[in-house]
C-alpha cells in the first residue's frame, strides 16, 4: 500500500503555462546578458545590465512551483522519492553543461590556455562540476564556483533549497514561513547595501550572496502559493512578458543597492502572483509550453559558447554590425542547440530514469 501511494505521488501535475512562458523569457534574458557583459565592462552602458536578476525570478518561481507540485504529496511520496524525482529532473543537464564546458575549455578555437593547468586540476574541477561541489580555484575564469558551467551556481542553491524544503519547509505553518521570509528579506537588503548590488553568488568571494538570494526568493514563492496570493487579471502573457523584461533593462545607477532589492522583494513576487492568475489565449499556449520546456536546457547549455564568444571578442574586437549579427545569430543557434539537447538527451534520459524508478517501486509493491 505504501509503495502504491509513492507511485501515485510521483505523477506530475499540470503547469501554469504563463509562468512557464515567463521562465523562457527570463532564460533568454540571461543568455543575452551573458553575451553583453563581455561587450560592456561598465554595466551602466549595458542595455540589459540587470539581466542577472532573472536568476532571482527563477528562484521565486521555483518556490511557488515546488509548493504547488509537492506540498500535498511529499508526505505520501517520501523524502527519498522527492530527492530522486528532483535529481532526475535537474541533474542530466548539470552533467551536459559540465561536459560542454569541458570541451569548450579544451578546444576553444578563439583562445583559452588549458595547457597552463595540470591534468589533475582539470579532472578535479570537472568532477566537482558534475556533482555540484563548489570549487572556485581558477582565477582567469573569475573564480566561478563551477569552472566548466558558470550558471550551475544557481543549481547548487536550488538543490540546497530543495533539501531545506524536504526536511523542514513543507512541514511548517504559514506564520513561521512568513517570519523566515522577512528575515531573508533583511539579508537581501544587507547584501544589496554591502555589495552595492545583487550580482553576487556565482563566485567564491560572493558565495554567501547566493544564499541570501535563494533564501528570500524561494521562500517568497512558497509563501505566495501557500497564501493563495493569486491575482486574477487580463494582462496575459504578452503584458507580463513586457513587465518582466522591464526589470532586466532598468538603468544601472548608484542606487542599485536600493532598486535591485526592491525588484526582488516586491516586483518579482507580484509578477508571479499575476502570472498565476492571468488568462492565456489559446494561440499563445503552445509558445508558452515550449518556452517553459526550453528554458532550463538553454540556461544550462549556453555558457560554453559564451566563453568562446568572450575570447573571440577580446581578441578581435568586432564592429557593431558584426557584433549584432554574432549575438543575434548566436542566441538563435543556442536555442536550437538547447532544443536538440532537450529532445535527444534530456527528455529521453529523464523518461528512462523515471520509468526505471517507477518499475522498482512497482516490484517492491508486488513483493510486499
Amino acid at each position: 500500500m505504501e509503495n502504491k501511494k509513492q507511485v501515485t505521488a510521483l505523477q506530475t501535475k499540470q503547469h501554469f503555462e504563463i509562468l512557464d512562458g515567463l521562465r523562457g523569457i527570463a532564460a533568454l534574458a540571461v543568455v543575452v546578458f551573458h553575451f553583453m557583459e563581455w561587450v560592456y565592462i561598465d554595466p551602466s552602458q549595458n542595455f540589459i545590465g540587470h539581466g542577472f536578476l532573472a536568476v532571482d525570478f527563477f528562484f521565486c518561481l521555483s518556490g511557488f512551483v515546488i509548493g504547488y507540485a509537492y506540498d500535498d504529496r511529499i508526505a505520501k511520496m517520501g523524502i527519498r522519492n522527492f530527492f530522486i524525482s528532483r535529481i532526475i529532473r535537474l541533474h542530466p543537464l548539470v552533467v551536459a553543461g559540465s561536459v560542454l564546458g569541458l570541451l569548450a575549455f579544451l578546444f576553444d578555437p578563439f583562445g583559452g590556455h588549458p595547457e597552463l593547468y595540470s591534468t589533475g586540476k582539470i579532472v578535479l574541477t570537472f568532477f566537482c562540476s558534475l556533482f555540484l561541489i563548489p570549487l572556485p580555484v581558477i582565477a582567469d575564469r573569475g573564480f566561478n564556483l563551477f569552472i566548466f558551467n558558470a550558471p550551475a551556481w544557481s543549481l547548487f542553491w536550488e538543490y540546497m533549497a530543495n533539501i531545506f524544503y524536504a526536511f523542514f519547509l513543507y512541514r511548517i505553518r504559514r506564520n513561521l514561513l512568513l517570519l523566515l521570509t522577512v528575515i531573508a528579506a533583511v539579508a537581501i537588503c544587507f547584501v544589496g547595501y554591502h555589495s552595492g548590488n545583487l550580482l553576487g553568488g556565482w563566485s567564491g568571494p560572493t558565495f554567501w550572496d547566493g544564499f541570501a538570494r535563494i533564501a528570500y526568493s524561494f521562500l517568497a514563492g512558497l509563501l505566495i502559493y501557500r497564501s493563495n496570493w493569486i491575482i486574477k487579471n487580463k494582462l496575459g502573457f504578452t503584458g507580463l512578458s513586457i513587465l518582466l523584461f522591464l526589470a532586466f533593462i532598468m538603468p544601472f545607477s548608484k542606487w542599485n543597492w536600493i532598486s535591485e532589492p526592491l525588484v526582488v522583494l516586491f516586483y518579482f513576487p507580484l509578477l508571479i502572483a499575476l502570472g498565476a492568475g492571468a488568462t492565456l489565449t489559446p494561440r499563445l499556449k503552445t509558445f508558452c509550453v515550449f518556452s517553459g520546456k526550453i528554458s532550463y536546457p538553454l540556461y544550462m547549455t549556453h555558457y560554453a559558447a559564451i566563453w568562446m564568444f568572450g575570447n573571440y571578442y577580446t581578441n578581435n574586437k568586432p564592429d557593431n554590425l558584426e557584433l549584432t549579427l554574432i549575438v543575434g545569430i548566436g542566441v538563435l543557434l543556442l536555442v536550437g542547440f538547447a532544443y536538440l539537447v532537450m529532445v535527444l538527451y534530456d527528455i529521453p534520459l529523464r523518461k528512462y530514469l523515471s520509468d526505471k524508478w517507477k518499475q522498482k517501486l512497482e516490484k517492491q509493491k508486488i513483493g510486499v
